[in-house]
């Protein structure tokens, strides 16, 4: 099975006055195509700037990282997003929705961005999909947050992309909401056959991936055993 993701002497090195901090150090990672993969550790180990790193919205201190077999190395910018609409889609804690924006929109954008002739009906699809054809024209506050987050998903899953990288994607939700959004996540991580690549302080969750692995020191760490969740295993 191809790997997804290629992350090789991966490091990120911030500059604080006269001082380096070295967030990310010599790491290594490899994850193959619909695996399911926890990312574990304490706040300020640097587990949201491994994500912003590999998906290209920050340019690492040096290393080398493909997605999809494309290398990140040299793009520009503009070159890195363009990657990122056709492989990635991507999962904050804050929703970030659009608040001038109706569900459809919010979620049509980034097809309108890419010059997509059908977003509204994709859209419309995609929406129904997370449960929510019904509140298509229902702008963020009118929303709760399960549904914002939901309305979060069918954006970051609308272009059909093959990774979808979520950091603390139920961080501000109930324990009954986070529950419903996690399990739409490993549901759609199952039938669209998507890369998941978890970030999460909830040991639970974790287990229900395929694999787990702790940020420590700025490397990656095996997690010694993950157990798959029977409700997901029997799915």
């Amino acid at each position: 099975m191809n790997n997804i993701i290629e992350l090789n002497s991966l490091c990120k090195h911030y500059e604080m006055g006269s001082s380096e901090v070295k967030v990310l150090q010599n790491l290594d990672l490899s994850v193959q195509a619909r695996e399911k993969v926890a990312i574990i550790g304490p706040s300020g180990s640097g587990k949201t700037t491994l994500l912003l790193t590999l998906t290209g919205l920050e340019t690492p201190s040096s290393g080398e990282i493909t997605i999809n077999g494309e290398s990140f190395a040299g793009k520009s910018a503009d070159a890195r997003a363009d990657l990122r609409k056709e492989h990635i889609g991507i999962i904050f804690q804050a929703f970030h929705l659009i608040p001038s924006l109706t569900a459809r929109e919010n979620v049509a954008l980034p097809l309108e961005i890419a010059g997509k002739a059908n977003g509204r009906e994709m859209a419309i699809k995609m929406l129904d999909k997370v449960g929510l054809g019904d509140r298509q024209d229902h702008y963020p506050a009118q929303l709760s947050g399960g549904e914002q987050q939901r309305v979060a998903i069918a954006r970051a899953l609308v272009h059909e992309p093959q990774l979808i990288v979520a950091d603390e994607p139920t961080g501000n939700l109930d324990e009954d909401t986070s529950e419903q959004i996690m399990q739409l996540l490993f549901d759609l991580n199952r039938d669209s056959g998507t890369t998941l690549l978890l970030v999460t302080h909830d040991n639970e969750l974790a287990e229900r991936c395929d694999r787990t692995l702790r940020l420590h020191d700025g490397s990656l760490h095996a997690v010694v055993s993950n157990k798959t969740n029977n409700k997901d295993k029997a799915k």
